[in-house]
């Protein structure tokens, strides 16, 4: 499993005290809330300790300490940071998007591989599962639950499927 999960990015600055408006990739943003620090890359190597975290609309306003001015924030915009996964609070029966990739594809009806999940997106109208099919095509799969009927990290997600659905 993956130790370092990707938090989100920051966006831009806010203000002149070092704030950033950050975009958290997360289904609740009260996820974040007593995380105590995140890391520029995914080794836990490059921590930024939080000082300070509140909701800002769809976004986060998040200080680090140390980082006071706004040509110190500079630096780290754009940037996308990492938590480690023990302290992101979930919901129960959640799953984090890390682990679900690299997971078989499997049709709930018969219970056979279809292809492995290798991708999730958003792309505009909705969550999406990137899946490489066995025959080497790529297919997206609505994230909802008329197709997703049960994800489990030690065997596969399970997807009811439709005609013309991966073909």
């Amino acid at each position: 499993m993956v130790e370092y999960l990707e938090a989100g990015k920051l966006i831009n600055t806010h203000g002149v005290r070092g704030e950033f408006k950050f975009d958290a990739w997360s289904d609740t943003l009260s996820s974040y809330q007593k995380v105590p620090a995140f890391f520029l890359d995914k080794n836990g190597d490059k921590k930024l300790e939080v000082e300070s975290i509140r909701k800002f609309g769809r976004f986060m306003l998040l200080k680090f300490k140390g980082i006071d001015t706004l040509d110190d924030a500079l630096k780290y915009k754009s940037k996308i940071i990492y938590v480690h996964r023990d302290h992101v609070t979930k919901k129960e029966g959640s799953v984090f998007i890390a682990d679900i990739i690299g997971l078989d594809a499997i049709n709930v009806n018969t219970n056979e591989k279809f292809g492995k999940v290798i991708g999730f997106e958003n792309r505009g109208g909705g969550d999406l599962y990137e899946i490489e099919l066995i025959n080497e095509k790529t297919c997206f799969i609505p994230a909802i639950d008329v197709f997703v009927k049960r994800i489990d990290v030690d065997t596969g997600v399970y997807f009811e499927l439709i005609e013309g659905l991966v073909d």
